[in-house]
C-alpha cells in the first residue's frame, strides 16, 4: 500500500511539474504565435467578406471592358495582327485580341446573358470557338458547321447565357491562327464566393512560338518551339504575382499549343481545384506542388501563401525553361561574340536522316547570320564532342571575339540595357562536350534587371534575370511591409490592367 501510495504521490508531482512547464512553455513568445495571430487575423478576415468573389488578376494582360444593354453585358473583341515584345529586345509579329496575344481577360458571372461582338480585322476568314461553354450551336463557333467563318473585314455577334461556373477561354478555331497566339481568358464567377474564399486570383496562360532569330513572325508549322511565354511574355520579362504573407491563393492556368507543360510551384503544397469543365469537389482534392496542364486544358489550384520568399513557378520541361534555343546563340550564352546561326534543326542538333549527323562537326552554331552575310557550316562549336582541331579553332574564335554589336532581333540597341558580369568558366570549357547549350540570354552574364524594371520586381536578388527564362515567373510571398510598398509603387504607375467597367456591381439575376 505504502509503495502504491508514493506511485499516485509522485505521479501527482511530475503532472503538476509538467503542467507548469507547459505554462512556462506557452508563456514564451515563440515564432509560431505571430502565425497563429495572423491565422486568427485571415480567419476573422474571410468571416467578414461579402459572398461576391475577388475580381482575377491577369499580370501582362489588359481586362476587356463591357456596357450594359438592357440585361445584357456586351463586350467587343477585335481579331488582328499585333506586334509583341516577349522580352526586351525581341519583337514578335503575332495575332491575337484587342492589340494583344493573348486577348484580354473577360469576366462574368454564373447566370449572366453576354454578347460579344466580334470582328475581323484580320487577311484571311476566321472564327472565335468559346471551349467549354455549354451554349447553343450557332454559338459554338466552329468554322463550316455551327456558322460561316467570320469573312476579312466582317463581324459575327455570339449572344448567350451563361450557366456554368470556372475557368474557361476563347480561341480561335482555325489551328493555324492558334499557333499565332489566338487565345483568351474567360472567367465564369460562382454566384457566390467558392469555399473557402481566396484573396487573390490569378490567370496565367500558356503558348508557345517557333521563332528563327532572323524573323520575328512565327513558323506555325514549327513542331520545335523556342519561345516559351506566361501571358505573352516570356521570363524574364513575365510580371511576378504578388501577394501578402498569410492569403489564400488561386492560381488559374491555361494551356493552348502543342505540348503539355509541368508546372511547378516551389516553396508551397498546393490541390487542384477546378480544371476547363468548373469546379471539382472537395474529395478529388489532393496535396501536390506540380500540376500537367495538358494541351487545350484549365488548372486551378489554391494553397495559403504561408511560405515568405520570392518563389518560381515554372514549367519543368527543361527546353521550356530556355528562351531562343536555336542555333543564332550558342558560345553567346557564356562568352561575348559574335552573332551566330544556321537552320533550327542544324543548330538543335536534329535528325535529318544522315546517321550521326547531329554529333557532326556541320551541326552547331554558325558564323554569319546575325551580319546579315548569310550563315555558313563552319561552325566553331557543334553540340557534339569537338575533334582536337575544331577545338583549337573553338578556343581561338572565342579569345579573337570580345565586341557584341548586338543579337539579331534586338531592336533600337536595347543589349545596352543588359548587366554583362564577370565570366564564371573554367579556363578549359570550350573544350567540354556540351558545352555551351544553345539557350538565349541564360546566366549572370545576360542578365537585364534594369530593363524588365517594375515595381512587382522590386527587392528582387541583383541578377535575377539572368536565370529566369522561358515559362517562368515568381510567386513573391511578402511581410505586409513589403507588400505594401510594392501596391503604393503600382498606384502611383499607370495600371496595366484596369478595373472591368460594372464590376464592382451585383451580378446579373442577384
Amino acid at each position: 500500500m505504502e509503495s502504491r501510495r508514493n506511485f499516485v504521490k509522485a505521479a501527482l508531482t511530475f503532472g503538476t511539474a509538467a503542467v507548469a512547464s507547459l505554462k512556462a512553455l506557452a508563456a514564451q513568445p515563440t515564432g509560431h504565435d505571430k502565425a497563429a495571430e495572423h491565422n486568427m487575423h485571415m480567419a476573422a478576415r474571410h468571416k467578414g467578406r461579402v459572398s461576391h468573389p475577388v475580381l482575377v488578376e491577369s499580370p501582362d494582360l489588359p481586362q476587356l471592358p463591357w456596357r450594359m444593354d438592357g440585361d445584357v453585358k456586351e463586350f467587343h473583341l477585335i481579331a488582328e495582327p499585333v506586334q509583341q515584345q516577349l522580352v526586351p529586345g525581341k519583337m514578335a509579329n503575332l495575332w491575337g485580341f484587342n492589340g494583344s496575344a493573348p486577348g484580354p481577360t473577360i469576366q462574368v458571372y454564373q447566370g449572366d446573358r453576354v454578347r460579344i461582338v466580334v470582328d475581323n480585322h484580320l487577311p484571311e476568314p476566321f472564327s472565335m470557338h468559346w471551349h467549354g461553354f455549354e451554349i447553343p450551336h450557332n454559338m459554338d463557333g466552329a468554322p463550316g458547321t455551327s456558322q460561316d467563318p467570320i469573312k476579312p473585314g466582317g463581324r459575327f455577334i455570339y449572344e448567350f447565357t451563361l450557366h456554368q461556373e470556372g475557368t474557361y477561354f476563347y480561341h480561335s478555331h482555325m489551328a493555324m491562327q492558334e499557333m499565332m497566339g489566338m487565345l483568351g481568358a474567360f472567367i465564369m464567377h460562382p454566384k457566390q464566393a467558392y469555399d473557402p474564399p481566396v484573396d487573390r486570383d490569378f490567370v496565367i496562360l500558356m503558348q508557345e512560338y517557333a521563332i528563327l532569330p532572323s524573323n520575328p513572325t512565327p513558323n506555325s508549322m514549327n513542331m520545335e518551339f523556342n519561345w516559351l511565354t506566361f501571358n505573352g511574355k516570356a521570363g524574364p520579362a513575365t510580371t511576378p504575382l504578388i501577394m501578402r504573407l498569410g492569403d489564400r491563393v488561386r492560381i488559374r492556368m491555361i494551356n493552348l499549343g502543342m505540348d503539355h507543360h509541368p508546372i511547378h510551384l516551389h516553396g508551397h503544397t498546393f490541390v487542384v481545384t477546378g480544371s476547363e469543365g468548373g469546379r471539382q469537389p472537395k474529395t478529388t482534392w489532393a496535396p501536390g506542388n506540380t500540376v500537367l496542364v495538358g494541351v487545350a486544358q484549365a488548372r486551378d489550384v489554391e494553397f495559403v501563401a504561408n511560405n515568405p520568399g520570392d518563389w518560381m513557378l515554372h514549367c519543368h520541361l527543361p527546353h521550356h525553361m530556355m528562351n531562343q534555343m536555336s542555333s543564332t546563340v550558342g558560345p553567346l550564352t557564356r562568352r561575348p561574340g559574335m552573332p551566330m546561326g544556321v537552320s533550327m534543326e542544324n543548330g538543335m542538333g536534329m535528325l535529318d536522316g544522315t546517321p550521326g549527323a547531329p554529333l557532326g562537326d556541320d551541326y552547331g552554331s554558325s558564323l554569319g547570320r546575325g551580319m546579315g552575310v548569310g550563315s555558313t557550316n563552319d561552325q566553331p562549336t557543334p553540340n557534339g564532342q569537338l575533334s582536337p582541331e575544331r577545338a583549337k579553332q573553338a578556343m581561338a574564335a572565342s579569345m579573337q571575339k570580345q565586341e557584341m554589336p548586338r543579337m539579331p532581333g534586338m531592336q533600337h540597341g536595347e543589349m545596352q540595357g543588359m548587366q554583362h558580369g564577370q565570366e564564371e568558366l573554367s579556363e578549359n570549357a570550350n573544350q567540354v562536350p556540351g558545352f555551351p547549350q544553345d539557350a538565349f540570354m541564360e546566366g549572370p552574364m545576360m542578365a537585364m534587371d534594369k530593363m524588365v524594371e517594375k515595381p512587382e520586381n522590386y527587392g528582387l536578388r541583383p541578377g535575377w534575370s539572368g536565370f529566369m527564362q522561358g515559362m517562368m515567373t515568381f510567386v513573391r510571398v511578402l511581410e505586409p511591409e513589403k507588400y505594401d510598398k510594392i501596391m503604393a509603387m503600382k498606384a502611383k504607375q499607370s495600371p496595366n490592367q484596369q478595373e472591368m467597367p460594372g464590376m464592382e456591381h451585383h451580378h446579373h439575376g442577384s
